[in-house]
């Protein structure tokens, strides 16, 4: 798995570490969700404010 970070369009370079920890945060709650199939491929999330 991989894991991009952009702010303001800028990309934002993490360790491994952070990545990883970003990575299993999301796809763990995506992945609890009613409907989500295990089988998936692309996760998306945009935050504005």
């Amino acid at each position: 798995m991989s894991l991009k970070l952009k702010v303001d369009g800028k990309d934002i370079p993490m360790n491994e570490f952070v990545e990883k920890i970003l990575t299993g945060t999301v796809v763990g709650a995506v992945t609890s969700l009613k409907g989500i199939k295990a089988e998936w491929k692309t996760i998306e999330i945009a935050i504005s404010k």
